[in-house]
């Protein structure tokens, strides 16, 4: 059975609900929170990982409207996906058959093939989330772009950064200290992550989409 915080049912039956979402999805205006209640389900319950990318493979094998808004909705949740959680190894491999063989090869000048692409390039980043994406970071997925991230420097203006999915705080300090030509500062720089009601430095290794989340 699955965990019970999130009033969860068995593994199989919460698997038979992602299959309903995923027909859903197909024909949905605003697909942003079915996604991210898809990621949601998948994180609480790793062993769906699996299975939903299984499902979004066959829903992108020879769909009836190849590049169709349906069809390109079940390539952008797989971006997230991508982004999100990596799979087992075999059915990894299975994925890159589908990316490499069945679309972009067929299809290379497409936008199926455009998404392929780039979740070949994540799926090579991906390490796992604490969070999954947020709304924000879905629309941005979608479009397969990038985030802007403002950090609040002390004595200086606010900074915009450019961070996809797998950006870590150690980078983002790394690339400010380089902006701001603090590079020879015998001084250590590193993420602060403010709210209301406490403020606490951002581990180097820790994802700031997953801060980002958090703030949503």
């Amino acid at each position: 059975t699955a965990p019970n915080p999130h009033s969860y049912t068995t593994l199989r039956d919460e698997a038979v609900k992602l299959f309903n979402s995923l027909q859903q999805l197909e024909l949905e205006r605003d697909p942003v929170p079915l996604m991210q209640g898809v990621l949601q389900t998948c994180l609480d319950l790793p062993p769906l990982v699996d299975e939903i990318y299984c499902q979004l493979v066959k829903q992108t094998t020879e769909p009836p409207a190849p590049g169709g808004q349906g069809d390109l909705h079940y390539w952008q949740l797989l971006t997230c996906m991508s982004c999100t959680f990596l799979p087992s190894p075999p059915v990894l491999h299975f994925l890159h058959f589908h990316l490499d063989r069945r679309t972009e090869s067929r299809f290379p000048t497409s936008e199926m093939a455009k998404y392929a692409c780039f979740i070949r390039e994540a799926l090579g980043k991906t390490k796992g989330r604490e969070c999954v994406p947020s709304l924000e970071e879905i629309l941005v997925l979608m479009r397969r772009q990038e985030m802007i991230c403002t950090v609040h420097c002390p004595g200086a203006p606010a900074c915009s950064v450019a961070i996809s999915s797998h950006t870590t705080a150690e980078e983002v300090a790394r690339e400010l200290v380089s902006r701001l030509g603090l590079s020879q500062s015998p001084n250590l720089f590193a993420l602060y992550e403010q709210s209301r009601r406490r403020e606490q430095p951002v581990g180097n290794a820790t994802l700031l989409a997953d801060v980002l989340t958090r703030f949503e």
